[in-house]
C-alpha cells in the first residue's frame, strides 16, 4: 500500500481515495471510503483503454455480471460506473495479504492449510462460473488470505464463458503465462475448465513453494505448459494430489469442477487449520510471523 500520486485523482465517483494498492494490466488499483467511512478497493480503467466504444460496452457487461457473484469466497463488486471518464469498478474490501506474499515471505503452506486453500478457491470458482464467467486469471496474486479463508478477487478479465473475445488491444496476451491453461497458450476458447488448471497450479505452487512451469523464459514456460505435466511431490497430501493431476489434463472435458475438487478434498474446518496470514489490506504485506492465533486452532507457522 502507497501513498496517493499528485496524479492520482482524490475521488472516483462517490468513492474518496486514500492509497494505492497496485496496477494491474488494465487500471490502477486504490484503497478507498464511502461516505460512511466502510473501506472499498476501487479499480480505474486506463485512458487507453477508457477511450475504446466496443471496450466500454464490454466492460459494462462484465461488470454487470461480476455483481452478480455470490458465495463466501470472492470479493463481491458492489459498485461500478462504465460510462465514467474514467471508467470504474468497486468491490468489496478483504483485509489480508495475498497468496502470492505468504508464499514469499513462508514458503508452502501446512497441509491442512492447503486443503482450506482448495476447498475455499473451489467454492470461489463455482459461485464465478455459476454467473456464466471465467476469470481467466488465477494466480496467488488474485488470491487474499482472509482470517476465515482465502477469496478469488479481480474479476478484471473475468468474461462470459465461451467468450475468446478479449479486454485488451488485438494481440495482447490475456492472464498470466505460468499459471495460464495450455489452451489459453495456444488462443483457443477458453472456458471454466481453463480456470480448473490454473487452480492445479496454484494448489501446486502452494504446496511445494514454487510453480511448477517456471523456466527462465516465456518459451520455456510455454513449453512445459503444453508438454506432459510435471511430477507433484509425494508429501502432498493425497486428496490435494489427486485434484492437481486432475486439474493438470490436456483435454478440459477431463478436468474437475469445482464441486468434484470439494469432494475429493472433503470437508475442511479453517477454525481449525486456517493460519493467521497477517493484516495486510487487499495485498498487503504479510507479516513475518504473524500475530495472536483466532478461534480454536489458528496460528501462525515458522
Amino acid at each position: 500500500m502507497q501513498p496517493l500520486d499528485p496524479t492520482d485523482p482524490a475521488r472516483i465517483g462517490r468513492y474518496r481515495l486514500t492509497h494505492r494498492l497496485g496496477a494491474g494490466g488494465m487500471g490502477r488499483v486504490y484503497l478507498g471510503r464511502t461516505a460512511a467511512g466502510r473501506k472499498v478497493v476501487v479499480k480505474v480503467i486506463l485512458p487507453q483503454y477508457a477511450g475504446d466504444a466496443e471496450f466500454r460496452g464490454r466492460f459494462a457487461r462484465e461488470a454487470a455480471a461480476a455483481a452478480r457473484v455470490g458465495g463466501f469466497h470472492t470479493a463481491p463488486v458492489v459498485d461500478a460506473d462504465p460510462d465514467g471518464d474514467p471508467p470504474w469498478i468497486v468491490s468489496a474490501f478483504i483485509p489480508g495479504p495475498s497468496l502470492h506474499e505468504v508464499l514469499a515471505g513462508r514458503g508452502p503452506l501446512p497441509h491442512g492449510a492447503l486443503r482450506v486453500l482448495a476447498v475455499g478457491l473451489a467454492e470461489g470458482l463455482e459461485a464465478i462460473h455459476g454467473a456464466g464467467l471465467t476469470h481467466r486469471d488465477l494466480k496467488p496474486a488474485n488470491v487474499l488470505m482472509a482470517s476465515d479463508g482465502p477469496r478469488v478477487i479481480d474479476f478484471g478479465i473475468a468474461r462470459p464463458s465461451g467468450d475468446s473475445s478479449g479486454l485488451t488491444r488485438t494481440g495482447a496476451t490475456l492472464g498470466t503465462p505460468l499459471y495460464m491453461s495450455p489452451e489459453q497458450m495456444d488462443a483457443l476458447e477458453v472456458g471454466p475448465a481453463s480456470d480448473m488448471f490454473s487452480l492445479g497450479t496454484v494448489l501446486a505452487h502452494a504446496a511445494v513453494g514454487r510453480n511448477p512451469f517456471d523456466a527462465p523464459t516465456l518459451a520455456g514456460i510455454v513449453r512445459n505448459l503444453i508438454g506432459p505435466p510435471p511430477g507433484i511431490p509425494r508429501e502432498v497430501p493425497a486428496q490435494v494430489r489427486a485434484v492437481i493431476a486432475r486439474c493438470w489434463e490436456h483435454d478440459p472435458a477431463l478436468r474437475p469442477t469445482p464441486h468434484e475438487v470439494a469432494e475429493v478434498v472433503g470437508d475442511v474446518d479453517p477454525e481449525v487449520d486456517w493460519p493467521v496470514f497477517g493484516d495486510g489490506p487487499a495485498g498487503g504485506a504479510a507479516t513475518a510471523a504473524g500475530s495472536a492465533g483466532r478461534g480454536r486452532g489458528s496460528r501462525p507457522w515458522t
